[in-house]
């Protein structure tokens, strides 16, 4: 029987927490605004959300996290031209329990502003762009409104399995790394 103080046992459960460590995370959720949240943008950090999305590399699973008080503001999804004109109309989406989560199920451009009147002129709206496996889909008159908005009638979406059409890499799960770990030495016995 293997013990832990052998040379092999050593270097097996080295590797084995060196595999565990170097799991990748497939998706995170990102509270819109940092620290300031979801609200009117201050004078002194007018480009609050510009900087935000520039600062964030978001991917299909991602989601990202609303936090305002309900009493005081929502958010919508509107298409590029509701962004650009403030036109709060019409939205795609509407979230207004103050703790709204949208969940990002396709690559493309994803935008937002508050469902205040006045809110959006006054720079509180975000634009995403989402990359996914190589290809991003733009704004062309070909998609439309329909090709930006979420594959789900309500906030909470499923989160999509990663496309096949990923190309390979050494990914272990922490979950078959410990696994290995516990079955490997009953084999060594």
């Amino acid at each position: 029987m293997a013990t832990l103080k052998s040379p092999k046992s050593k270097l097996f459960y080295t590797l084995i927490l060196f595999l565990s460590l170097q799991a990748k995370v497939l998706c995170s959720i990102y509270q819109v605004g940092d620290l300031d949240a979801w609200g009117l943008p201050t004078s002194s950090n007018s480009k609050v959300y510009t900087n935000w999305a520039n600062y964030h590399e978001l991917k299909i699973g991602d989601s990202l996290f609303f936090l305002y008080p309900p009493s005081q503001d929502s958010v919508i999804q509107v298409t590029k031209d509701s962004y650009d004109s403030c036109n709060i109309k019409d939205p795609i989406l509407l979230m207004n329990n103050g703790n709204s989560l949208f969940n990002i199920t396709k690559p493309g451009n994803y935008y937002f502003t508050s469902g205040v009147d006045g809110h959006c002129g006054k720079a509180q709206k975000l634009h995403i762009s989402v990359y996914g496996n190589g290809s991003f889909v733009d704004d062309s008159p070909a998609s439309g409104p329909a090709a930006s908005a979420p594959s789900y009638p309500t906030v909470f979406g499923s989160i999509p399995v990663q496309a096949a059409s990923v190309s390979p890499s050494l990914e272990i799960p922490v979950l078959m790394a410990a696994a290995a770990g516990v079955l490997l030495p009953l084999l060594l016995m």
